[in-house]
């Protein structure tokens, strides 16, 4: 795409003008002052004293929660957004670590917090069935009971509060710095490079040899860093292991589940009907092959447009983007539509692609000013559209829960992802609909190929995970082990769909998700989110218009309930693999209508 000179970055002063700011500056000294009451609050609130008023207590403990939350998150997500954006930046970089060591005694606080909760749990359990102020925090309240029992003594939470902030954080940090700031030479004649973001958005480009050349020259920018990535990937794993053991967890698995707010059976029904759909995924892989002259179908060909190229690499310039998305929003509900164009006309989103900006897209809030900020790499495709659209639904997810109590506006993975995939959905409907029969094929192999990664892909990086946590509890695993569990995993998932000697051993490299400390299996709640989001949008076009009052009060409930009993209220039963196979049938469908085109135009 032309013009990436134009493509916006993103407005932060309503948030906070800059680093050296009053407001900034304000903002920090509050937070520290809060954390130092909430902590001397807790430590007095360790033994209920008789005759204690705990409607009180708890009262006042949710009201310091809510503030310093509020706080804590906001100068976290602003450090981290002018980081994200300038990896290089050593004051960024500085801002970061100054608002890591600010957040310690507030993880102090929750861990002293949980453990009055505790304390007090008899009373507490009363009162939820009682008093109808704590009605709408019953479930958050039952939850922190629960974590409260996976927690380690204070002391030892402290300690490893502390030593993450050199040890697995810093291993993530390391990652991100590694991707961020990798580049290599492109066209040495005109002493050209490009950066790994640069190289990986070229999946998309509709000339074969570009796309094999810059896979290529990706896989060897990773084979180069690949012992500190594989020590970075050992320290966070390592850690997670250690830690769970302590704090009473099965194992990463256990954890995972808990924090997506699913059962055990959800997750098993859903991996169960992702495994049963791999044979019409394969088929679809298989075709795209043959509509690209390829006897099988290379890594770096999944990403390739395939059909009339009204979609394909250069279609959309910014504001056509912006016009398409606000436009189709719109068409579902006129306040989504409305937000949306108020997230690109006050600039919300930062969309130019440069050196030391972190690859990929992610969407951040802030609950002090009530705004929420999408980052993306914007390079014209129809895909990068989508991308947007996926963002700006998690931003409208918190727009739906903004004004609600900060403990409130908390959800899982699981339910966040809907928000997203439901936006993408709306987005790709609208283009299918819209398209020349002509533009079709290319319109219905780009969702196929979205879900193929949400599905196939994230069933492969499921299976790798899980090899190694099994793996990683004997010894450090070494990048030839990493590369090893990665190419078995697309055995397992891809299959003969793709070519064994053109795939990906690097992807555990790629994925920043599997660096997150707190987090493991982060990626199988967007395969929840994708059908989830699906269930949905089939329940739009069932009840028409009048569904999108029922979809906010849906989104503004995910911080009150489980998946499972939001699910209920939505009329689904996510425990049962025939949910998820109804879903993945929408897929398989067009599966079939992307063969019948395929046929057509080759």
């Amino acid at each position: 795409m032309d013009g990436s000179e134009n493509l916006p970055v993103w407005d932060l002063n309503s948030v906070f003008p800059d680093f050296g700011s009053e407001k900034y500056l304000a903002a920090k000294s509050r937070a520290a002052g809060l954390s130092a009451e909430a902590l001397e609050f807790y430590r007095t609130s360790q033994n209920p004293f008789s005759g204690e008023d705990v409607a009180v207590w708890l009262k006042k403990a949710l009201a310091l929660n809510d503030e310093l939350g509020s706080l804590m998150e906001t100068l976290s997500a602003y450090t981290y957004a002018r980081f994200s954006t300038a990896t290089r930046d050593p004051g960024a970089m500085a801002e970061l670590n100054a608002v890591e060591a600010l957040m310690l005694p507030a993880k102090r606080v929750d861990v002293l917090y949980k453990n009055a909760l505790a304390a007090r749990r008899n009373a507490i359990e009363e009162l939820i069935a009682a008093d109808t102020f704590f009605e709408p925090y019953a479930f958050l309240l039952k939850e922190e009971l629960f974590f409260q029992s996976r927690q380690m003594s204070p002391e030892m939470e402290d300690l490893a509060e502390d030593l993450g902030r050199s040890g697995a954080d810093a291993w993530s940090r390391l990652q991100e710095a590694i991707s961020s700031n990798a580049s290599t030479v492109w066209d040495e004649a005109r002493g050209q490079r490009k950066t790994l973001i640069e190289l990986r958005n070229l999946a998309f480009d509709p000339d074969r040899r570009v796309r094999e050349k810059a896979y290529n020259l990706e896989l060897s920018i990773w084979k180069a860093s690949e012992i500190p990535l594989a020590a970075a990937l050992n320290g966070v794993k390592g850690t997670t292991q250690s830690l769970n053991v302590r704090r009473g967890w099965k194992d990463a698995l256990e954890k995972s589940t808990a924090q997506a707010r699913i059962s055990a059976a959800t997750l098993e029904a859903l991996v169960s009907a992702m495994e049963s759909s791999l044979p019409f995924w394969r088929k679809y892989l298989k075709i795209k092959a043959k509509t690209l002259g390829q006897k099988a179908l290379a890594f770096f060909d999944l990403f390739a447009p395939v059909g009339k190229k009204d979609f394909s690499l250069s279609s959309f310039s910014w504001d056509e983007a912006r016009s398409f998305i606000v436009g189709k929003f719109s068409s579902f509900d006129p306040d989504m539509g409305a937000f949306a164009d108020k997230a690109f006309a006050s600039r919300w989103i930062d969309a130019k692609p440069r050196e030391g900006k972190v690859g990929g897209a992610y969407c951040t809030d802030f609950p002090l000013s009530k705004e929420a900020r999408v980052l993306c790499n914007y390079d014209g495709s129809f895909s990068s559209v989508s991308t947007i659209a996926h963002e700006l639904g998690h931003a409208w997810h918190h727009e739906c829960i903004k004004d609600k109590p900060y403990g409130l506006r908390h959800y899982p993975m699981t339910l966040a992802e809907t928000a997203s995939i439901f936006a993408e959905t709306i987005v790709a409907e609208a283009a299918l609909a819209e398209a020349e029969p002509a533009a079709r094929l290319s319109l219905v192999e780009m969702h196929l190929q979205d879900g193929c990664q949400v599905i196939v892909d994230i069933l492969s990086r499921f299976y790798f995970e899980k090899e190694v946590f099994s793996r990683r509890e004997e010894s450090e695993l070494s990048p030839e082990h990493y590369c090893a569990a990665m190419l078995d995993a697309q055995d397992k998932t891809y299959g003969e769909g793709l070519d064994p000697e053109k795939r990906h051993p690097y992807m555990w490299a790629v994925k920043g998700h599997y660096y997150i400390p707190s987090l493991s299996y982060y990626n199988f709640p967007y395969a929840f989110g994708q059908l989830f989001g699906l269930g949905l949008y089939e329940r739009y076009r069932e009840e028409g218009p009048g569904f999108a009052k029922t979809y906010r009060t849906l989104l503004s409930e995910t911080g009150t309930v489980s998946a499972v009993d939001l699910s209920k209220k939505a009329g689904f039963d996510i425990e049962s693999p025939e949910f998820w196979l109804s879903s993945l049938r929408v897929f398989a469908r067009q599966v079939e209508t992307f063969e019948t085109l395929a046929d057509e135009a080759y």
